[in-house]
């Protein structure tokens, strides 16, 4: 609508001018018309009363006072030439003739001849300002040409050149309200057509796979537009339904996972235990002097096999059971240091640049993060010469960050993307649940984990927790 506008502006401005313009130049053609007619029936009835002979020789003569005259007559200066361009007389006054050609141009003289109703009118342009020149044979009593009137005429346009100003700028205020209506009719109608299309757009942009999404209800839509909402309901049923059978499809194959990771940890203490129980009952023999140190030996190995089993039911346990929401007052490095009292490892540093950076968690859940970690840096430095592992607390302005660095083996490339995977683990022993565990840990208080690491160099992981600004 806004364009439709100015392109209507333009071409009628356009238009406009063009129209003022040929009415100009209309104007001056007749208007040149009428004054060489009036000149030419003053000089025929002139030749008619005078008693020379009428031949080009005597024009000067015959118009010696009579050319002044008629010029103050019809209020226009004109000049006389002979057939061969030659000016003859001027009404214009001595000191004005210098202005005046005294030869005709040999192409106004030959466009004069060529010309069927024997006139030649000729326009040019000086300073900005437009003249015509109009050139007609004078004729004697039998029509026979005995000279040239040439009329100058300059054409005057500081009339229409303001009557044109004035329409246009009456025009352009007509065209500026109109502009101005149009803008606030496009913008109230885009409102009312894109008010539906906004609706859907939101519902979109909220529309999630995981939770239950609103339908669309509008009032009295268009056609095109109702269409769109019953196609965008429809994919929000079709959606509930799939993400219904994918969670479930998801549990499922979660507890077939579990399942087989559980069968797998129990049956490797399971084979040890049936074959001490076969040696032992192979070999077993009542007099034997030694029968009771081997009864022992037999029962001590049971027992670790059944310590085996149970590790394994509470990490499995552990795992599963969500992290109790105790939002505890914490001072962090406080309750690091008090985790890491539990290791008698040398080579494990702590350091803090502060003593106190306070988190909301759980007290036993926080412990639990700290000691995985530093378990998992002691079982990365096994075969390093000079093995260091340092856990430093720092503050930073919205979170409190916990590091745990060591300079073990590092973690491959390979293993990036799986280190915080349920079961994945690179040790020979082990069932991978811890690193998945810290990780839900820390993300259930609303912070995150991540490394860095290079192979043969070390790792680092960085727990950040949200911190609690306390007053000073």
């Amino acid at each position: 609508m806004i364009l439709l506008v100015l392109i209507a502006s333009v071409l009628i401005a356009g238009v406009t001018v063009y129209q003022y313009r040929e009415q100009s130049r209309d104007y001056h053609d007749n208007r040149l018309e009428r004054k060489e007619e009036q000149i030419r029936q003053a000089i025929t009835f002139t030749l008619q009363r005078t008693t020379y002979p009428v031949t080009t020789e005597n024009l000067a003569l015959i118009f010696k006072d009579e050319i002044y005259r008629i010029a103050i007559i019809e209020n226009a200066n004109f000049n006389l030439y002979d057939l061969d361009g030659q000016l003859l007389k001027s009404s214009r006054p001595k000191f004005d003739n210098d202005s005046v050609s005294l030869c005709l141009e040999p192409h106004v003289l030959n466009a004069l001849r060529g010309s069927i109703d024997k006139r030649y009118v000729e326009a040019s342009a000086a300073a900005g300002d437009h003249y015509q020149a109009s050139y007609t044979y004078i004729l004697d009593g039998k029509f026979k040409p005995i000279g040239i009137l040439h009329l100058p005429y300059f054409e005057e346009n500081s009339f229409y050149d303001m009557e044109l100003q004035e329409f246009l700028f009456r025009l352009g205020g007509v065209y500026l309200l109109m502009l101005l209506s149009a803008i606030a009719l496009a913008y109230f109608i885009s409102k009312y057509i894109t008010r539906s299309l906004k609706t859907i757009s939101e519902k979109l942009t909220q529309t999630r796979l995981a939770r239950t999404n609103e339908k669309i209800f509008l009032e009295d839509p268009s056609q095109e537009i109702a269409g769109l909402i019953a196609a965008y309901n429809g994919m929000i049923d079709e959606l509930e339904l799939s993400a219904a059978k994918l969670a479930r499809g998801e549990r499922e194959q979660a507890w077939r996972e579990m399942a087989k990771q559980v069968a797998h940890e129990i049956k490797n203490p399971l084979t040890p235990m049936r074959l001490s129980v076969q040696s032992f009952e192979r070999k077993f023999d009542p007099e034997d002097p030694e029968v009771r140190a081997k009864v022992t030996e037999f029962a001590k190995t049971l027992i670790q096999q059944v310590d085996t089993l149970s590790s394994i039911a509470s990490a499995f346990s552990n795992f599963a059971k969500m992290p109790a929401q105790q939002n505890e007052t914490l001072n962090v490095p406080e309750i690091v240091k008090l985790a890491l009292d539990i290791f008698n490892e040398p080579y494990i540093h702590f350091m803090t640049d502060t003593e106190e950076l306070v988190a909301k968690m759980d007290r036993t859940q926080l412990i639990r993060v700290v000691t995985n970690l530093v378990k998992n840096a002691i079982q990365a430095v096994p075969d390093v010469e000079h093995p260091r592992i340092l856990v430093s607390v720092a503050g930073e302005p919205q979170w409190v960050k916990i590091m745990v660095a060591d300079n073990g083996v590092g973690i491959a490339d390979a293993n990036r993307d799986k280190i915080f995977e349920p079961k994945f683990t690179t040790k020979s022993s082990g069932m991978g649940l811890g690193l998945g565990m810290v990780k839900t840990i820390v993300e259930t208080y609303g912070g995150s984990i991540t490394f860095t690491s290079q192979q043969g160099k070390g790792t680092v992981f960085t727990v950040r927790l949200p911190r609690i600004q306390t007053k000073a």
